[in-house]
């Protein structure tokens, strides 16, 4: 019964079985939910945990810009460990209803700074036998990143939106995150103006690689202002579930563990031509599979309107 008890407990603590991933849900999930509960019985805000998580990552980057496998090996034991401390923090936000736009941001921040450290680190391990160009390919792949992240976080948002509504999605639109930002002062809203401000173009970007999606949702925002029906919802839900797979292996397990890989082999450069052709592969055909779904659901809806 106890524990029964604790399997509700922890599924409590996650957005969706929709969009967890396998990994996640049988390491990361509950090593982060036991974190979780910790922190709370010692008063730690989610916000705290981020940053612990972004310092643990700056220190696991730092060991991958040695040849040692030792060092490396070290390095993968704290990715691991941050990791599971930006699992805790989501979990902890959602158990103790402390959640913010400050800490969605700092979530963000977080795989970026990751992966800054990490690209750095590697590039300045191979420039004796790469020279310049291991940094040219490794601002590159950060770029690709970036845009492989953002896109597994907006699906997984979209999806999470027609699964749970407004208050189970974190869906941003640049319009309302603009408005927000501009209602701020600096001198009263320093910390949240200064992340908004970034997260103007963060969601900006997003918008201008989904037209068909940003047509899609302007119909439903019209057609009902208030609730969209739980029959759309459900269709949407099941054209879109397919893809979820692709959110997470966009986002970190997938690319880790090949990341770990080319480590062990000593070819860590061998991370960066995964990302740029596997990954970008996921990327490009993800956002085709979901602008098509989100293009046919615009068509019927225009169809209604005039029959």
């Amino acid at each position: 019964m106890k524990k029964t008890q604790q399997k509700i407990s922890i599924e409590s603590t996650l957005k969706s079985m929709d969009t967890e991933e396998f990994i996640d849900i049988y390491f990361y999930r509950p090593i982060g939910y036991r974190w979780a509960l910790l922190f709370r019985k010692l008063n730690i805000s989610p916000n705290t945990v981020t940053i612990a998580a972004i310092i643990i990552g700056i220190g696991a980057g730092v060991c991958f810009g040695f040849s040692s496998l030792k060092i490396n090996f070290l390095g993968m034991l704290l990715l691991i460990w941050a990791n599971s401390y930006d699992s805790a923090d989501g979990q902890l936000a959602r158990m103790t209803g402390k959640t913010s736009s400050i800490g969605r941001m700092l979530d963000g921040l977080c795989g970026i700074v990751w992966f800054l450290v990490i690209y750095t680190a590697i590039c300045v391990r191979l420039t004796p036998s790469w020279g310049i160009w291991i940094w040219a390919l490794g601002v590159i792949t950060g770029y690709f990143h970036t845009k492989q992240t953002s896109m597994a976080d907006y699906y997984r948002n979209i999806h999470l939106f027609f699964l749970k509504g407004k208050s189970g999605s974190e869906l941003s639109d640049y319009a309302t995150v603009k408005a927000h930002y501009m209602n701020m002062s600096w001198k009263h809203h320093f910390t949240d103006k200064l992340f908004t401000f970034f997260y103007i173009n963060y969601t900006k970007d997003q918008e201008s690689m989904t037209p068909n999606f940003q047509q899609m949702i302007t119909i439903i925002r019209k057609k009902y202002p208030e609730e969209v029906p739980e029959g759309f919802r459900s269709a949407f839900r099941k054209k879109s579930l397919p893809l979820m797979k692709y959110t997470n292996m966009l986002s970190f397990n997938t690319r880790i563990i090949a990341f770990f890989i080319s480590l062990w082999i000593n070819l860590p450069w061998l991370s960066f031509i995964f990302e740029l052709t596997v990954l970008n592969a996921m990327l490009i055909y993800m956002i085709i599979r979901h602008e098509r779904i989100c293009a046919a659901f615009s068509k019927q809806f225009i169809a209604e309107e005039y029959d």
